[in-house]
């Protein structure tokens, strides 16, 4: 195997199992320990591993970040409050929006018994959780698909959503500052946009990690939600500057949904 096959391969372990050691991975990879420390000192170099004592783990990095396999397991319990509370906002007989996003699409686990349902995604996690039940409408939005964000992007994406309206959209962002929302990957942006417009009301799902940080794209103007999300209290100054802007912040805590 070529060295930077196998790096990649080190990076999709990393992804899926969080950490891993030097020894688990010169077995795997059949090679020496050596080896598999100068593959390591490259990764770490590149900013994509955190070496630590008889291993590695992932390097919180806007290229790990934006993988659909990292965002799962990031603020986990926080993000199924959110989609619990989301999935309330739905009734039947409407058509409901979801993006790629990890946040977003975990709604479609609490509205699989809201019938009848139609249900517009480009998230193929929805997909495969809706697909085949009775009562729901699925329309399923094409496009190239990418193994990242397990989800389908590009003009046929665009153009489908330009077609179609619903009546809520479920939405999330990895970056929130002041009042504008953001993403790190440009792919993405076009698609989300597209699903604000196609909805008549919007709803932002946000785990409170993501306030205050740094992304590249500007998605949005958080006034284009009718609500914003997020599951734990923000700091005052946050809040504040949220009020300021006349956006509706919603807040679901342990004590909203009855979870820890």
């Amino acid at each position: 195997m070529k060295p930077d096959d196998r790096r990649q391969e080190i990076m999709d372990l990393l992804m899926e199992a969080g950490s891993v050691s030097v020894e688990e991975l010169a077995s795997r990879f059949g090679i020496s320990k050596m080896t598999v420390h100068r593959d390591l000192d490259d990764l770490q170099l590149a900013g994509l591993v955190r070496k630590v004592h008889g291993g590695a783990s992932i390097q919180s990095s806007p290229q790990f970040e934006s993988d659909f396999r990292y965002r799962e397991k990031i603020a986990a319990g926080e993000k199924r409050r959110l989609a619990r509370h989301a999935a309330s906002l739905v009734e039947p007989g409407q058509i409901v929006l979801i993006d790629d996003g990890s946040t977003a699409g975990g709604v479609a686990a609490f509205i699989r018994d809201i019938r009848p349902l139609t249900v517009i995604t480009n998230n193929l996690s929805v997909i495969t959780s809706l697909s085949g039940l009775p009562g729901i409408t699925l329309i399923a939005l094409g496009g190239q698909y990418s193994r990242k964000f397990n989800g389908f992007f590009g003009i046929v994406t665009e153009e489908a959503l330009r077609a179609l309206r619903g009546d809520i959209a479920f939405l999330s962002s990895s970056a929130i500052q002041g009042a504008a929302a953001f993403h790190q990957d440009q792919e993405v942006v076009q698609t989300r946009r597209l699903m604000i417009r196609a909805a008549s009301r919007s709803v932002l799902m946000v785990d409170h990690g993501k306030f205050g940080r740094p992304a590249l794209h500007f998605l949005t103007g958080l006034d284009a939600f009718t609500t914003v999300m997020t599951g734990e209290e923000l700091n005052p100054g946050e809040q504040k500057s949220l009020r300021d802007a006349g956006i509706h912040l919603v807040t679901i805590n342990k004590d909203l949904s009855g979870e820890d």
